[in-house]
């Protein structure tokens, strides 16, 4: 007998290809940024890895399952990208880590690096607005 959560966690990962073809090439053109984005992200400290790359995988899911599935077949960001996409969060090591960098980058950048006072306020607003939704929105995968 099929489990529900089975199907559920199945439909997750199934493509849902639009009918037109400029619509997926879009897709695929916004996937591939947020990969390159991601790629970067792995080399630039401040820069997130693992949210441009869960925002690829949203991409791809709409234009291609081939690179949905070669996504979440990395063997370093697959599990979480697959983890986040069957909404058991992010493990709390990951999650602790995510934290911390923001509030050192956001932190140290808005107070000591940057000169301009609306800039500072940005940077602070947006480190903020990263902080609550990594640390209240996305659920902490107990399991991990």
């Amino acid at each position: 007998m099929v489990k529900k959560d089975d199907i559920d966690q199945h439909n997750t990962h199934k493509s849902r290809i639009s009918k037109f073809f400029l619509i997926r090439m879009m897709w695929i053109f916004l996937g591939s940024l947020f990969v390159a984005l991601g790629t970067i992200g792995v080399f630039v400290p401040g820069l997130p890895t693992t949210v441009f790359l869960i925002i690829a995988a949203a991409c791809y899911i709409r234009s291609s399952q081939k690179l949905y599935n070669w996504l979440i077949s990395n063997k370093t960001f697959g599990p979480l990208i697959k983890d986040y996409r069957e909404g058991k969060g992010m493990p709390k090591k990951a999650k602790v880590l995510a934290l911390s960098m923001i509030t050192i980058f956001a932190g140290s950048s808005s107070i000591f690096l940057i000169d301009n006072p609306p800039i500072q306020i940005l940077v602070g607003i947006l480190g903020i607005i990263g902080f609550w939704y990594v640390g209240f929105r996305v659920p902490t995968n107990k399991s991990a």
